[in-house]
């Protein structure tokens, strides 16, 4: 069940930054069938007449989240996000990413036509929106040629992260994926090194060779890499800190390992 997640350990928590909302059962069919890029859908359980059911199918079809929720906890996420009281929603509410997702092969192939080494940034489970759009800021900043995101436990593209952005959203690709270990493995199959983030890290990153094809794993605020996504890496690089705070905010760890990244592939030197 990698593309259809029932109500999980998110239930309940509907940040208002999740992206437009849209409601009723004829304009989120009509959402998915036009293939809009679609962060998550929330339907109430308890179906009688199948409207929903078919809903949830056309959802795995086009491998968008599903969540349950009660009819008045729609009646409260709707609230939050327009004002609107007592709205005929249904039964089923759907929030609209701010920018269409691409899949990790357009990213390959955006490079290879550009006839450059890829560099990828993949964000193993930031939640806050301002550090996503800060990252992408960067990544546009450095000439990486896109940001991959996973599905669950994970920001999705919303109107704050286009805002926190400063526009650069409208030029990194973002592809949106249902398992990062699978995704390494592909990255790896097309030719890319694999590098991690962590405090644990075996190598300072400004001592790695980060020239060449590359891809730039940042772990969750607070959590940092996940287990197995950490296994995967080829390697793992550490910032160095000498000040009392141990750790650095997500975006801006990844900030000093892009710019890093920046220098050594730019050609000036070590």
């Amino acid at each position: 069940m990698d593309d259809f997640d029932i109500r999980n350990e998110e239930a309940g928590r509907d940040r208002e930054s999740e992206g437009e909302i849209i409601y009723g059962r004829n304009a989120v069919t009509e959402a998915l069938k036009a293939g809009l890029s679609i962060n998550k859908v929330l339907v109430c359980p308890g179906d009688s007449n199948g409207r929903l059911k078919a809903i949830e199918a056309l959802s795995r079809e086009h491998k968008v989240i599903v969540q349950y929720r009660s009819a008045k906890e729609l009646d409260n996420i709707i609230l939050r996000q327009t004002g609107e009281r007592n709205v005929n929603h249904q039964g089923v509410c759907a929030f609209i990413a701010a920018k269409d997702y691409c899949e990790p092969e357009d990213i390959i192939r955006a490079a290879k036509e550009k006839g450059e080494d890829p560099f990828v940034i993949i964000l193993d489970g930031i939640q806050d929106p301002h550090n996503l759009g800060a990252v992408i800021r960067t990544a546009d900043a450095v000439g990486a040629h896109g940001v991959i995101i996973p599905k669950r436990r994970s920001c999705a593209l919303t109107g704050a992260v286009a805002k926190t952005s400063a526009g650069a959203l409208a030029h990194v690709p973002v592809a949106r994926v249902a398992n990062i270990v699978r995704t390494i493995e592909f990255l790896k199959e097309q030719g890319l090194w694999v590098a991690g983030t962590d405090l644990t890290g075996e190598t300072e990153f400004f001592r790695a060779d980060l020239k060449g094809p590359l891809a730039l794993v940042i772990g969750s605020e607070g959590y940092g890499m996940a287990e197995l996504t950490r296994k995967n890496c080829d390697y793992v690089l550490t910032i160095p800190m000498k000040g009392q705070v141990t750790s650095l905010n997500a975006s801006v760890a990844a900030g000093v390992v892009m710019y890093e990244i920046f220098r050594q592939r730019s050609g000036s030197g070590k």
